[in-house]
């Protein structure tokens, strides 16, 4: 069905689950540089997202950069050595644990005293070149997590998944992208881990889309060398090249469902070898890999994300939406508060609709009762039903979606009661949406106080509620989204226990006259 068309007939829902909905959705999520947990408006933002969403893991560069201190050498008064300093390391990781989630920690970038050349990558410059000294590199890793267990205990330390570098295979994120030496680096790595306690998880190699000529070679050397890898991680964006505008980019789009395609391609590639068979982290994946295009603004990207958060459990172990908010610089200092940011929140805290997204999906079910191209339906424990339905979207090639899509579901209510309260919530190009209002204000960089306000209220979801009839065990439930438009229906089942001399048409006086 293409993205114009729209649902007609009745999809009968069965009654028996036909699975069980994963946490892969959200068992991490991305950030920043890590740096910027010592800021007051990432924490809050953090805090807001662990509230209504709850993810498990966060991932972020940065954790041996100069900008946290890790690694100080000295050579003054007759004194020469290395100091490994954790104080912002801690204080990070505490911040993290306090809101209820743990690291993905991310081995990266290099210290400027350790680096073999000059080449940095971002405003804040991340070093990107190899170790000068590989022995050097190892007893950093083995310091920083000796230090980690002596301050959280080795059996939360255990629980960190450890990922060697970023993005290896491009030339922005290591020197000439230079394959043999990546390897290099990952040997030393996982041995330095493995060396601290055998039981800690470590993998890579955390490549970018487009790379999969790396999965054979890796595969190769992780088996020639014998070398640990507890977890394979990649990432995956649907975005094509940039045109660049002031402040910004634009790009074309792939079709949503290239992401599912993606997320399932590594276990194909290695089939076979000693790594098939591995947990499979997608430690990046958005629509576009750019900070600054609208799209992540827009309720488009919700749309689009929509049967990947649905489906993407079926293909890997977790995938890290990039990222949870737009407290991020690596394009330098954002110039407006909506500047087509990863995050699923503004500064400032303003709620865009992929939060909402990621909000719906945190209310459903673990049983899968029913799973198609514009709907999600679940089942908790208590009998509630959840159906989460969105609007069927495609990429720049495909034709424009229509303004309104429609669905029909004949849903399973095993109850003695004779109606369900359905209670709906719904985000798309008008309702839940400060992006459209933002637009309309005039797209004023640094809103004034009222304005702020006014995009606060506009981001909210809409909500309404209803109350349809059980027959014969089923209630029919009919939806009409808007343009690009997500929504999030809950159905409970109604006891009613109205007393027998109550009548609402004698409220205003008008009944028994």
């Amino acid at each position: 069905m293409s993205p114009a068309s729209s649902s007609s007939a009745v999809i009968a829902v069965p009654s028996e689950p036909i699975g069980i909905l994963t946490e892969a959705w959200r068992n991490v999520v991305g950030t920043g540089r890590l740096n910027l947990a010592l800021r007051a408006d990432y924490r809050d933002s953090l805090a807001l997202v662990q509230s209504e969403i709850g993810f498990r893991h966060i991932r972020g560069h940065g954790l041996l950069s100069d900008d946290l201190g890790v690694h100080r050498p000295y050579d003054a008064a007759g004194h020469r050595g290395t100091r490994y300093s954790f104080t912002y390391v801690d204080q990070v990781l505490d911040c993290y644990l306090e809101l209820g989630i743990r690291p993905f920690l991310e081995l990266g970038f290099m210290p400027s005293g350790l680096a073999s050349g000059e080449q940095t990558v971002f405003w804040w410059e991340g070093n990107v070149t190899p170790p000068a000294d590989y022995a050097e590199w190892a007893a950093l890793i083995r310091a920083l997590l000796r230090h980690l267990i002596s301050r959280y205990g080795i059996d939360e330390v255990r629980t960190w998944p450890i990922e060697v570098w970023n993005e290896p295979n491009l030339v922005h994120f290591w020197q000439d992208a230079d394959r043999e030496e990546y390897f290099r680096l990952y040997e030393a790595s996982v041995l330095a881990v493995k060396d601290v306690d055998a039981e800690l998880t470590v993998g890579g190699p955390a490549i970018s889309p487009g790379a999969d000529e790396w999965w054979g070679p890796f595969a190769d050397f992780v088996s020639r060398r014998d070398l640990p890898a507890d977890f394979l991680s990649f990432h995956a964006y649907t975005s094509g090249p940039s045109e660049t505008v002031p402040f910004g980019v634009y790009q074309t789009l792939r079709h949503p469902s290239d992401l599912l395609g993606q997320f399932a391609r590594p276990a194909e590639l290695l089939a076979g070898t000693r790594l098939e068979g591995l947990p499979l982290h997608v430690t990046e994946f958005n629509t576009s890999y750019r900070p600054d295009n609208p799209v992540h603004d827009t309720a488009y990207n919700a749309a689009a994300l929509a049967p990947v958060l649905a489906g993407g459990g079926d293909h890997v172990d977790s995938f890290a939406y990039w990222t949870f908010c737009d407290v991020f610089e690596e394009e330098n200092i954002p110039t407006a508060i909506f500047h087509g940011g990863f995050g699923m929140l503004t500064h400032r805290q303003i709620k865009k609709p992929t939060f909402h997204l990621y909000a719906f999906m945190a209310r459903m079910g673990p049983e899968i009762l029913a799973r198609g191209q514009d709907h999600l339906v679940t089942r908790h424990p208590d009998g509630r039903i959840a159906v989460l339905a969105w609007q069927s979207v495609g990429g720049t090639d495909d034709p424009e979606e229509p303004a309104e899509h429609r669905l029909s579901l004949s849903l399973p209510m095993t109850s003695p009661a004779g109606s369900v309260y359905a209670r709906r919530s719904d985000v798309d190009g008008e309702r839940g949406n400060a992006f459209t209002a933002w637009q309309r204000l005039g797209r004023p960089a640094s809103p004034t106080r009222r304005q702020e306000e006014a995009l606060r209220e506009a981001a909210e979801p809409v909500r309404s509620h209803s109350s349809l009839p059980i027959a014969d065990g089923r209630v029919r439930l009919d939806v009409t989204l808007q343009r690009h438009g997500i929504a999030l229906i809950e159905l409970d089942a109604v006891i009613d226990e109205t007393p027998p001399w109550l009548d609402d048409r004698r409220i205003l006086g008008r009944a028994g006259r």
